[in-house]
C-alpha cells in the first residue's frame, strides 16, 4: 500500500474541501464481499459505532490483502491488532475488543450509511493515514 497524508491531500484539494466535497470522518457481509476480488476498493463497515465486540479480526484482514483490497475502515471495533499490522492492508477503525462478533448473516450491501454525521455513499472515494479518514465523490490530487 502506497503512502498517503490526508493532511497534504486536504492542502492540495482545499477549494473541493471548502465547499463540503470532501468530508472528513474523525455489519454488512463482512466475508462474502472480501472473497470477492477487491480490485483496490475500500469495505467500510457500519457498525453504529458499538464497542461490545470486534467486527474484524487477523483472519478478514488477511482475506482482505489476498483478494487485493486496499482497506477496511470499521465503525466499531477491530481484534488481533497484530496480525492486521502485518497484512498489506490498512485498517482504521474506532478500537480494539477481544470479543469476536456473532456471526447472525444479517446486514445490507452497496448502501449509503451515517457515521459520526457523516453519510457516505457507495461508489465514493477513501482516503485514510494515522490522521483520519476522508471521503470524497470525486477522485482527488494526490
Amino acid at each position: 500500500m502506497g503512502s498517503l497524508a490526508t493532511a497534504e491531500v486536504c492542502d492540495t484539494n482545499a477549494s473541493v474541501v471548502a465547499v463540503g466535497d470532501i468530508r472528513v470522518l474523525p455489519p454488512i457481509f463482512k466475508m462474502e464481499l472480501l472473497e470477492t476480488k477487491g480490485e483496490g476498493r475500500i469495505l467500510v463497515i457500519d457498525g453504529g459505532g458499538s464497542m461490545r465486540c470486534a467486527l474484524v479480526g487477523g483472519n478478514l484482514g488477511l482475506l482482505a490483502q489476498n483478494m487485493g483490497w486496499n482497506g477496511i475502515v470499521v465503525n466499531g471495533c477491530i481484534r488481533d491488532v497484530d496480525e492486521i499490522n502485518g497484512c498489506d492492508v490498512g485498517v482504521r477503525a474506532l478500537a480494539s475488543h477481544p470479543l469476536k462478533s456473532y456471526k447472525r448473516g444479517i446486514g445490507q450491501k452497496h448502501v449509503s450509511i451515517n457515521i459520526a454525521g457523516t453519510l457516505i455513499h457507495d461508489g465514493e472515494w477513501l482516503y485514510a493515514d494515522s490522521d483520519g479518514v476522508l471521503i470524497s465523490k470525486v477522485e482527488l490530487s494526490l
